[in-house]
């Protein structure tokens, strides 16, 4: 039995968002737990039931472009402006003044721009797994493309709309080969190894999802799934409806989000949280090392034997961890 409250609606910003809501709605500040991709709010599942049942008031919408919300058709409808803008607007309709906004993957990212752009609204931060970085010293399409080439998946992203089709045209096949636990670490494993492992691939392809989703043989796969079959059903249908195109808007305005970042203060000024997963090759904890210079008020937590779906993975450590920081720093 999957446990989740009742789907809402908000209108704003030209789109209506899905959201759940749970908690006692006289908690403040409430965390907004914003999901990555290829996900959903429904990633939260574990985090909505454990910190709702601790009585926190919890916040979980499917972002522009993913599940129940709306997937507007221009590419920049889906830059961090637009992003950000819509979780205040998500505030603005619930009539909450601050927020701890915590994000994993995408969502992390999400969450560390909140402070920077409209600080009034954010009580706090939690990065999953994505760290707070400064601004690329150049257009970061093009530092993926010099490191890992043209194969790159968010590289090939921004080439054209085949990724789509891949993964449109392969539902179920995209989350057996994505939502698996990581293969115990080989000591001397290269990081681009450990993330194609399960897929038949090797570190030569950099990254190249669509071609290793495409790939993909389930019966060759050794690792363990972390959703159960009707977990990944969800998955499945809501992506069969919406296809992947909403999401992959996200990783198209990276370099519009890196030019128009040119005069922001990248310093976070609110309490933060970072949570690290030990066994997350593209985001590994090694990635999270020097934030401290630009999150003055940070702590850092690693979370053992776990790969890039850390909430997923891990849930009741997560949910943890998140009860507890909370309690210690906003009472």
């Amino acid at each position: 039995m999957i446990e989740m409250p009742p789907l809402q609606f908000a209108e704003f910003n030209g789109i209506r968002m899905g959201y759940y809501e749970a908690g006692p709605t006289t908690d403040a500040p409430p965390m907004v737990l914003c999901h990555g991709w290829p996900e959903l709010a429904f990633s939260w599942r574990h985090q909505i039931k454990a910190l709702s049942e601790a009585g926190i008031r919890v916040i979980a919408p499917d972002q522009r472009g993913y599940g129940a919300t709306s997937r507007p058709e221009p590419v920049e409808a889906y830059d961090i402006e637009h992003l950000t803008g819509d979780l205040v607007a998500l505030l603005d309709h619930l009539q909450i003044d601050k927020a701890i906004f915590v994000g994993h993957d995408w969502g992390g990212f999400v969450v560390w721009q909140m402070p920077l752009r409209h600080p009034s609204r954010v009580a706090g931060v939690v990065g999953i797994n994505t760290p707070h970085t400064a601004r690329a010293p150049a257009d970061p399409i093009d530092l993926f493309r010099k490191r890992f080439g043209e194969t790159m998946y968010i590289v090939q992203f921004n080439a054209s709309q085949e990724p789509d089709r891949i993964f449109d045209s392969r539902v179920e096949q995209t989350f057996d080969a994505f939502m698996k636990k990581p293969l115990p670490r080989q000591p001397e494993a290269d990081a681009a190894a450990t993330t194609t492992a399960g897929l038949g691939a090797t570190p030569s392809t950099n990254m190249a999802f669509p071609q290793m989703v495409a790939a993909y043989d389930a019966s060759r796969d050794a690792r363990a799934p972390i959703l159960t079959p009707d977990e990944k059903q969800v998955f499945v249908d809501a992506f069969t409806r919406t296809g992947f195109t909403g999401g992959i808007n996200w990783y198209r305005n990276m370099s519009r989000n890196w030019r128009r970042a040119a005069e922001l203060d990248h310093t976070v000024r609110v309490p933060s949280l970072m949570i690290m997963a030990e066994n997350d090759a593209v985001l590994p904890p090694s990635a999270a090392d020097g934030m401290e210079k630009l999150v003055p008020d940070l702590e850092k937590v690693l979370i053992r034997d776990s790969g890039h779906w850390t909430q997923q993975e891990q849930p009741e450590e997560v949910s943890a961890r998140l009860i507890e920081w909370r309690r210690r720093r906003f009472g």
